[in-house]
């Protein structure tokens, strides 16, 4: 399983245009979970993010899928304009080190 997650900053006045932008990506048809969620900043640190997207794909088939349906491409067309920064990043979840709330 691949995981998608895109961190995204947008002027306050921007912020809600940019998750509406953003919440069409909910209705391609690719991801076993899409959730777009606004930061609610309680970490002390780390309060410059306001919009996440967080998904999960079966596989790097399903993630490019996703990418290349039209939808996508409607969404970047509405949101570039609005918000500032985008970083993103995918990780095979097989491949990732765990910790297992259960002991063997």
């Amino acid at each position: 399983m691949i995981r998608h997650i895109v961190f995204f900053t947008a002027k306050p006045e921007n912020v809600e245009a940019v998750r509406a932008g953003l919440s069409v990506l909910t209705t391609i048809p690719h991801a076993r979970c899409l959730e777009i969620g606004t930061n609610v900043k309680t970490d002390q640190l780390g309060t410059d993010i306001d919009i996440v997207v967080y998904g999960e794909f079966d596989d790097e088939a399903a993630l490019s899928a996703y990418k290349n349906h039209p939808t996508y491409q409607a969404s970047i067309n509405r949101v570039r304009p609005l918000r500032e920064t985008r970083i993103a990043a995918d990780y095979d979840v097989s491949k990732a080190v765990r910790h297992s709330l259960v002991e063997i």
